[in-house]
């Protein structure tokens, strides 16, 4: 359930940072976010009187606040900027498989082989199915893409790592706050250079990506890994792209082929197996 909150938490984002460049430059959307979800997630840590995290677990919210922080919001931010929400979401669909990777080689842990399969045939499925939107044509925004995968993915495997023996809140919260001396040099230095223009569309974009997809989407995401695995949980994202284009339709006016009935169909079932298989 808390995983699956999550995927839904973050199936808005691109939708919402769509918005949020209406008014802001890629450079200062992604400091701006941070700075936000910092004081949020400074406010909790205070509220609760939450203890600092144990020396040895400083390196992987470093890794978290990289890759889940700046890293992740900055690439993609990019990529929007190039090409539609319904090709941007192809890092979606890969994100699975890249997380449960590197999660099974930063722990030792071996999912087994039916996992592995239904997982691979369901990010084979939604990344052809979204590369399918724009006719399959690379563009730069796909290196952002790939990038943005690359480091969102080890992000995710760390904190779902110290998700279990940390409050999951917490893993994000110190990550966000780890992040935020960099988000305000990102915010002094962009915020002059770049155009803002505070329209409702980006308020409202940039509220969301700050409050939900910087932070409140990650406390219960990392919650549901804590308590089902981070191979298990990575693998209902496969849902994500899928509800993406549904907002990318409904919110922003994009169009979707025929195909979406049938390549739900599929990513369900794949989900499905994941969910059941055991893990070595």
């Amino acid at each position: 359930m808390f995983a699956a909150l999550g995927v839904l938490s973050f199936s808005f984002s691109f939708p919402a940072t769509h918005w949020a460049l209406d008014g802001f430059g890629p450079w200062s959307a992604t400091g701006v976010r941070g700075v936000l979800a910092a004081v949020i997630a400074l406010i909790a840590l205070l509220a609760t009187r939450a203890p600092l995290p144990a020396t040895s677990d400083w390196p992987a919210l470093a890794v978290v606040a990289a890759g889940c922080v700046i890293g992740f919001p900055l690439l993609t931010t990019f990529a929007l900027q190039t090409s539609t929400t319904a090709h941007s979401a192809v890092v979606i669909g890969a994100l699975p498989m890249a997380t449960a990777t590197i999660s099974a080689l930063r722990t030792g842990r071996r999912p087994s082989k039916p996992f592995w399969v239904a997982a691979s045939i369901g990010a084979a499925t939604v990344i052809a199915f979204t590369i399918s939107q724009n006719h399959g044509r690379p563009t730069i925004a796909d290196l952002y893409l790939f990038g943005a995968l690359l480091v969102c993915a080890a992000g995710y495997a760390e904190g779902g790592r110290l998700s279990a023996h940390m409050p999951g809140w917490q893993v994000i919260a110190w990550g966000v706050v780890l992040a935020a001396p960099v988000s305000l040099a990102v915010c002094a230095v962009a915020l002059p250079h770049e155009p803002v223009r505070l329209t409702a569309e980006a308020i409202g974009g940039m509220a969301y990506i700050a409050a939900i997809s910087q932070f409140g989407g990650f406390v219960v995401w990392y919650r549901g890994m804590g308590l089902i695995g981070v191979a298990r949980a990575s693998q209902l994202q496969l849902a994500q792209p899928l509800l993406t284009l549904v907002w990318a339709v409904l919110l922003l006016g994009e169009h979707l082929s025929a195909m979406v009935p049938l390549t739900a169909a599929v990513v369900l079932c794949c989900i499905v197996v994941t969910q059941r298989a055991r893990t070595a």
